[in-house]
Parts: structure tokens; C-alpha cells; sequence
């Protein structure tokens, strides 16, 4: 029996990358808003997505977990939610992209210094690294749940909701 191969980006390998001053055409973030819902409210119960295995998480998988989750908020619980994001994106990636097709062995220098162009960034999450937070009311628990359950299905590391309540 074979074993599938990982996702290209879930593994935590190599030394940590973020010095963009060093790199050209560093693609932009795509996680457009790290707080949403209502910022300035108090609410005294915390949701928290965690995670159970370490990897990586793309901004682009952040950013379509973040929609999935308010987007069930704003129908279920509008204005008695904040959601926010709790790890920012630095860890840049980089692809060596080689060239296929006819005469490309020609072209291609192959793996010799290959360092590779920056294509997207990622969080680097620890066992138990916490990447979503929910703050609701006791009345939308189950529905902060289901948000984050579903926000859940675009992460690629298996994740956990942790509640608890905040303290005054």
C-alpha cells in the first residue's frame, strides 16, 4: 500500500523565511481584515479554533476560513459576535518552478542554485498554535460552533474549538 504524498505547503520544513527586503515581487497578503464583527463589544464567551498537528497554513486558506465563519455569523448571530484572527502570515514561500515541454532539458538548469520566487505567505502553527478566536453571548454558542466548524473544512491541519469564558 502507498502512502498519498502531503500537501505541498502543509509541512513545517526548512529554516523560518520572512526577510522581505531581500526578495523582489513579494505577492501581497490576502487576508483582508484580521477583527471583524462587532470590535468594540464585550462578550464573555471565547470560541478558539486550534489546531492539533503542526504545519503550515496558507493566507489564502486563512482568508477562506475568515468568510466561511462570518458568513454563518452574520446570518445566525448579526452584531453579537467578534471574530478575530490570531496569527499573522509571515513565513514567505518560495516555488522553484521548472520548465516542462519540448526542449526543455535544454533549458532547464535544474535543481543548480535553485532558490526559487516567492508565491504566497503562511502562519507556522504549533500543536495546540490557535488560529481563529469567535467572542459571542451564551445564546450563540452552538452558533459560533458551527461557524467555526465550518471555517475548519478550508484549514489544512486538523483543528479543535476550545471554549472558555473571559474573564471581566
Amino acid at each position: 500500500m502507498t502512502r498519498k504524498p502531503a500537501r505541498m505547503y502543509r509541512k513545517v520544513e526548512g529554516q523560518v523565511y520572512t526577510r522581505r527586503e531581500y526578495m523582489g515581487g513579494v505577492p501581497a497578503l490576502r487576508v483582508t481584515q484580521f477583527d471583524t464583527g462587532t470590535v468594540r463589544g464585550e462578550f464573555p464567551v471565547a470560541l478558539t479554533l486550534g489546531t492539533e498537528e503542526a504545519g503550515q497554513v496558507r493566507d489564502i486558506a486563512l482568508e477562506a476560513a475568515r468568510i466561511s465563519a462570518v458568513r454563518v455569523l452574520e446570518k445566525m448571530a448579526p452584531n453579537e459576535f467578534h471574530l478575530k484572527i490570531r496569527r499573522y502570515p509571515h513565513q514567505i514561500l518560495r516555488e522553484h518552478k521548472m520548465a516542462t515541454g519540448a526542449g526543455a532539458d535544454r533549458i532547464s538548469d535544474g535543481m543548480r542554485r535553485a532558490f526559487g520566487k516567492p508565491v504566497g505567505h503562511a502562519v507556522r502553527t504549533e500543536i495546540g498554535g490557535e488560529l481563529i478566536t469567535v467572542y459571542t453571548t451564551p445564546g450563540h454558542v452552538a452558533d459560533a460552533k458551527e461557524a467555526l466548524r465550518k471555517a475548519s473544512h478550508k484549514l489544512p491541519v486538523p483543528t479543535r474549538v476550545i471554549v472558555s469564558e473571559r474573564s471581566a
